[in-house]
């Protein structure tokens, strides 16, 4: 088993944990969903940072965007602190959580509640749809309008 499929599966069984533990009776939980992750793939990450996959959450009771390090981070000291992320070509406010057994991983809400969603199917095509568009390659800025950007022409004058 990879630690990419290892975390995965971690944070899939955590979750479904939380759903029949601490989500019990709380009226947000829409009954036609249950606990699915969505689409994890490794992500670059900055220098000196651990190694991490990005992918949707989904639950009874919301959609996530979640950044998950690849190995087990003990530290809870950033719980409830944003952080920007790049994703794709987009950049999200991303709040650091931690949990026992899990560590530490940091997560961006995409829907809460998710009564929008008649089932399961169609929350998770939503989830893939977000991802397909996150991990459209990034087009290239082309030399035109690089001197557009910065007020040049590549244009010559002419007489």
């Amino acid at each position: 088993m990879t630690e990419l499929t290892a975390r995965v599966q971690a944070l899939e069984a955590l979750f479904r944990h939380v759903e029949r533990t601490r989500m019990v009776g709380v009226p947000v939980l829409n009954t036609a969903l249950q606990v699915e992750v969505v689409g994890f793939e490794p992500v670059a990450v900055e220098d000196g940072e651990a190694p991490a996959a990005v992918g949707v959450l989904l639950t009874p009771w919301f959609m996530n965007l979640v950044w998950l390090p690849l190995q087990h981070l003990a530290s809870a000291g950033l719980v409830g602190q944003a952080r920007v992320r790049t994703v794709g070509s987009t950049s999200f406010d991303f709040i650091g959580a931690h949990e026992p057994g899990l560590g530490a991983y940091e997560a961006c809400s995409l829907a809460s509640p998710m009564f929008e969603f008649p089932d399961q199917t169609q929350a998770r095509a939503t989830a893939w749809a977000v991802l397909a568009e996150l991990r459209q390659p990034v087009p290239p800025v082309s030399n035109a309008r690089r001197g557009f950007l910065f007020g040049r022409s590549t244009v010559e004058a002419r007489p």
